[in-house]
């Protein structure tokens, strides 16, 4: 009896060994490629990019490295996987990073969901290659507090799934892999066992701390925001370099978990102008054109009779649009009440999210209560061009940007102060005087009241206060991003000799 027990057994390892065995083969077989530095691009696709063919495979990607030869084969400085876990189109600074990356003479794979249009310039640049993701199915999408619990996770499976077989399968092993951060989960993880498997060289680049955010909906003393934190820095500290948007966000890195970063502000791209008297009239009419306002309040943005403002927001929870709102209805309140003092104020709003239907049923609600007599609520989605002209042509932008961790900066600043726009908004976190300069090339509020004085002092009041604010913001607006980018970024990478 004894004797079956151990030739049983036997039987039973030898047959795990087996399939051990098999299962460890087939994983080496299947392991993703690894970068080699003398990798180089086919003669057949240079012939079709020198000879401007469509370029824009989304299983393209190449690791290549080296210098022009003669023999029909051409080489790149260097290669870049830049990943984004949301979609391409709404994250600028990465495309950014992409353009910089293939001005510079690099190769880059552009990884992440396309769900909005990308820079033209992206589209026709034969070094960079866009590499979709398949996008999260709807029905695990969800801004219930309750139905998140139950289908984070499943979502979570499903990015991870589709990240690693796009990073590990469907692009050719690069030198570097620039990620954005946040989201953390499960990007940084899944980007250190593709680094590793294909002798890559990870980047972080930090946008905000994913933890921080995450709290926002759930608390800073829920569980699941406590394993976020964890598992963020703890995963972060195995990259190779890391860049962050602000000074405040490199410091709180180093003296928190003790990772070294180098800041590296974001700065407006050329595109982003002021414009000259002729060139806002032309826009102008195209805005007319675009959001079907009425001719009468063109004309009013003319002479002066009507202000433009402007605003940018995602329509999320670190944004507080009832503050504008509410702002708005009290100014025009006291312009009702005191005609002739102050302007008319024409809002444009322009950004998609998941609040965005909740506050245009409250705008419709107060136009029909008559509290917005003075003021003209418009919502916009523009393209890249149209978005930069407008800022071009608006009096004022707001920021309503509250850092959830109070060391990131909104992004849509850096852009008006390109377009030599100067900005009002949120002020009440670490990261803010960074960028604006109270008095400057902008003014800072931290709730209604402050805000409308704003409105009223730089609209009602003398021309000059806001004219000085433009002068700032048109200073603060002349250092570009490849200024910034070149000796940051350009240095790690190679790229700037």
């Amino acid at each position: 009896m004894a004797f079956s027990w151990l030739q049983t057994i036997w039987q039973l390892a030898l047959a795990a060994a087996v399939v051990g065995s098999t299962l460890f083969t087939i994983i080496l077989i299947t392991l993703p490629a690894q970068y080699k530095a003398t990798s180089t691009r086919s003669a057949e696709k240079i012939s079709a990019d020198q000879a401007g063919a469509p370029h824009k495979s989304v299983a393209g990607g190449d690791g290549v490295e080296g210098d022009s030869n003669t023999t029909g084969e051409l080489q790149s400085k260097t290669s870049v996987q830049v990943v984004v876990l949301g979609d391409i189109g709404r994250s600028p600074r990465m495309q950014y990073h992409a353009l910089s990356i293939a001005k510079a003479g690099g190769h880059v794979d552009l990884v992440g969901y396309q769900e909005s249009d990308v820079h033209p310039e992206i589209l026709s640049s034969s070094n960079i290659t866009i590499v979709p993701l398949p996008p999260t199915a709807s029905s695990l999408r969800t801004g219930n507090k309750f139905l998140f619990l139950l289908f984070g996770p499943l979502k979570v499976l499903f990015q991870t799934w589709s990240l690693y077989y796009t990073l590990g399968y469907r692009t050719k092993p690069a030198r570097w892999m620039l990620v954005q951060n946040p989201p953390s989960i499960p990007t940084l993880a899944l980007a250190l066992l593709i680094c590793f498997l294909r002798n890559t060289r990870l980047v972080i680049d930090w946008h905000n701390f994913g933890y921080s955010i995450l709290a926002l909906k759930l608390g800073t003393s829920h569980p699941l925001v406590r394993i976020s934190r964890w598992y963020e820095f703890f995963f972060a500290r195995f990259a190779t370099a890391h860049f962050t948007v602000t000074n405040a966000m490199a410091r709180t890195l180093k003296e928190t978990v003790r990772i070294s970063a180098l800041p590296l502000h974001d700065r407006p791209p050329g595109y982003f102008q002021p414009l000259s008297a002729d060139q806002r009239r032309d826009f102008l009419k195209h805005l007319r054109d675009i959001t079907q306002l009425p001719d009468v309040m063109i004309d009013g943005i003319h002479s002066g009779r009507c202000k433009l403002l402007v605003s940018s927001t995602s329509w999320t929870a670190d944004e507080d649009f009832q503050l504008l709102l509410d702002a708005l209805v009290e100014y025009s309140e006291r312009a009702v009440n005191d005609p002739g003092d102050l302007p008319f104020i024409i809002a444009i709003i322009t950004g998609k999210g998941p609040q965005k239907d909740y506050y245009l049923t409250e705008v419709d609600s107060l136009a029909e209560q008559d509290k917005l007599g003075a003021v003209a609520i418009q919502t916009a989605w523009l393209s890249s061009k149209d978005y930069a002209s407008l800022l071009g042509a608006a009096d004022l932008g707001i920021s309503l940007h509250k850092s959830s961790s109070g060391v990131d900066l909104p992004m849509k600043v850096v852009d008006m102060f390109g377009a030599g726009l100067p900005v009002a908004g949120w002020s009440q976190f670490e990261a803010w005087p960074e960028l604006v300069k109270e008095g400057i090339n902008g003014r800072g509020f931290s709730d209604v009241d402050q805000l409308v004085t704003i409105l009223i002092e730089l609209f009602g009041g003398s021309p000059q206060g806001l004219a000085s604010l433009k002068n700032g913001a048109l200073g603060e607006g002349a250092r570009r991003w490849d200024d910034e980018w070149n000796p940051v970024a350009g240095k790690l990478f190679a790229l700037n000799g």
